[in-house]
């Protein structure tokens, strides 16, 4: 006879569930970002979680085939819509949809899920959540400020201190002009921007490697390199470390360099306005978004160490970063809308904060009504009643174990204390409760939740005219 084949109870490679703390903290994180984002001006704008499949095309960054990243999926009518890849085409839709209706310059935030067909890693998944800002419809280098500006207020205000992070700044004119003068050719040029692009990974010389010969890593994978020359990767090392704008407008006399220079100034002039000015620092390596940014660009990166999953300690790297776009919505409407926006990776920079203890929630796990007898109920169901109605998280123990698998329940529920009333308690007009957090005085801190459960005082008897007061105590 042949059993009946089990189903996996595994999630999709490269999707994770969450509950719980974890969500509350999310929750909390996402609440700290909106409130900044409003604090800036911008209004929040929520689109579908799918778009046209031809509408996203153009927004993948570093893609060398258009929608290969994407989860599409064909209609009845043989058209195909996606899962967006990124806020920013589902903005640029927007915008042209509803162009004669709404502001300009247009100001709005979204923060939502995005998902990415793409290979999996540690930290690295198919959906997560993004948090972008964008203004659409402003030439004005003020605008490409206040995005720096944003960027770093709300690191701060989300609990960092301000020397853990970093703002850098560049403009792709730069590094457009460089490779321009370098004469390197157009089918190098996107390796040559990927190298760049790994310099806080693979230090100078492993950018080295890859300008030119190629590099192998630990794990001994190969990465083909550029094969430029020695001097052609000389002269890109030599610019990648300058931090003077008027050094590398005088060694490269190029337009593009000149115009990317006169655009980073006019940027930094407006951010001598700004009290974040000295977490933005000019750092010519930083490229963004391949195929994507045209001007300003910049980068949030962490400034501190971290143990990932090996328990070895690694630079955490960039949380976030934006730039300034053109011809974002000339695609849908002949109408040229400059943009400039800004996108914070919302689970990495929680992951970061968690790290350093510089996100907590309250426990809002509920109040657990043990059932010592069901000839009871009615009692219990007036005390949930007194504590629902005082909207504290309350609930009766509604399995059918004894009172050792109850108090189990509470415990991997979290929940700060359970309710325990029999016979004497309601004759006595008494309510009795056993406490099961760890944090109800300083002197219990440093114990463990086991060790707390086994010391003095986690069980009281109060009368029962003392409840609300009593759980507040503990919540």
């Amino acid at each position: 006879m042949n059993k009946e084949k089990k189903l996996s109870a595994n999630t999709p490679s490269g999707f994770v569930d969450r509950y719980g703390k974890e969500l509350a903290l999310k929750e909390k994180l996402i609440a700290k970002i909106e409130e900044n984002f409003l604090k800036f001006g911008f209004s929040k704008l929520e689109t579908p979680s799918f778009e046209i499949s031809e509408n996203i095309g153009k927004f993948l960054p570093d893609e060398d085939r258009p929608s290969s990243g994407v989860f599409g999926f064909q209609e009845e009518n043989d058209s195909w819509i996606s899962l967006r890849y990124d806020l920013t085409a589902p903005l640029a839709r927007y915008v042209s949809q509803n162009y004669l209706n709404i502001s300009n310059p247009f100001k709005r935030y979204q923060i939502g899920n995005v998902w990415r067909n793409e290979k999996p890693g540690p930290g690295r998944f198919r959906e997560f959540t993004q948090a972008d800002c964008d203004i659409v419809g402003s030439n004005n280098p003020f605008a490409d400020a206040e995005m720096c500006n944003l960027l770093a207020d709300t690191l701060y205000f989300c609990g960092l201190e301000k020397n853990q992070y970093q703002i850098k700044l560049s403009n792709r004119k730069l590094i457009q002009g460089l490779i321009e003068n370098l004469k390197i050719s157009e089918n190098k040029q996107l390796t040559v921007l990927r190298a760049i692009d790994k310099l806080d990974r693979v230090g100078t010389e492993g950018v080295k490697q890859l300008l030119t010969i190629g590099r192998k890593d630990k794990s001994g994978d190969e990465t083909i390199g550029a094969n430029l020359s020695d001097n052609q990767a000389e002269e890109i090392l030599s610019f990648i470390n300058m931090k003077s704008l008027d050094k590398i407008k005088s060694i490269i006399p190029n337009k593009l360099v000149k115009d990317g220079v006169d655009e980073l100034n006019k940027v930094l002039e407006g951010l001598n306005y700004s009290p974040n000015f000295n977490q933005i620092i000019f750092s010519p390596e930083v490229i963004r978004g391949l195929e994507y940014y045209d001007g300003p660009i910049f980068e949030a990166n962490l400034t501190f160490k971290i143990k990932n999953q090996k328990n070895q300690e690694v630079e955490f790297g960039s949380v976030g970063g934006g730039g300034r776009y053109d011809s974002l919505v000339s695609r849908f409407k002949k109408v040229d809308l400059s943009a400039t926006g800004v996108s914070i990776g919302l689970d990495r920079l929680l992951y970061a904060l968690v790290q350093l203890n510089k996100i907590e929630v309250k426990n809002n796990s509920p109040i657990i009504i043990c059932v010592l007898d069901q000839k009871y109920l009615s009692d219990y169901y007036e005390l949930l009643s007194q504590l629902r109605n005082q909207n504290i998280r309350s609930e009766i123990y509604l399995g059918d174990s004894g009172l050792k698998s109850q108090l189990k329940y509470a415990d991997k529920r979290s929940s700060p204390a359970v309710i325990l009333c029999g016979e004497d308690e309601f004759k006595d007009n008494k309510i009795t409760i056993k406490k099961l957090n760890s944090n109800i005085d300083e002197k219990s801190k440093n114990l463990s939740r086991e060790e707390w459960k086994k010391s003095e005082n986690t069980q009281i008897t109060f009368d029962r005219e003392n409840l609300i007061d009593e759980i507040k105590k503990l919540i």
